[in-house]
């Protein structure tokens, strides 16, 4: 049950870090490091890091994303479902 927290939490947060990155990037401010950004999709942020990206059109250009993000949250889904404590049990 624990697990269904942090990753409302961490999704919540990565979502709203791609925001911040798009709107210091407006600014012309201090950026967040890609390698962050994916950093926060990799530890179980990635689907507000997709959703992130469409809402607030950001990174979507760049390969690194929009082929990344998709690949990072399939392997977290594939790793769910395989997980022996995950949704399928043995």
């Amino acid at each position: 049950m624990l697990i269904w927290y942090y990753l409302i939490i961490i999704n919540m947060f990565t979502f709203f870090l791609y925001g911040f990155d798009k709107y210091k990037a407006r600014k012309g401010a201090w950026r967040i490091p890609e390698s962050r950004l994916l950093f926060f999709a990799t530890i179980g942020g990635s689907v507000g890091a997709l959703i992130g990206m469409f809402v607030w059109h950001h990174k979507t250009k760049h390969a690194k994303f929009y082929i990344g993000v998709p690949l990072i949250m399939g392997i977290q889904i594939l790793l769910i479902l395989l997980c022996p404590l995950g949704p399928i049990q043995r």
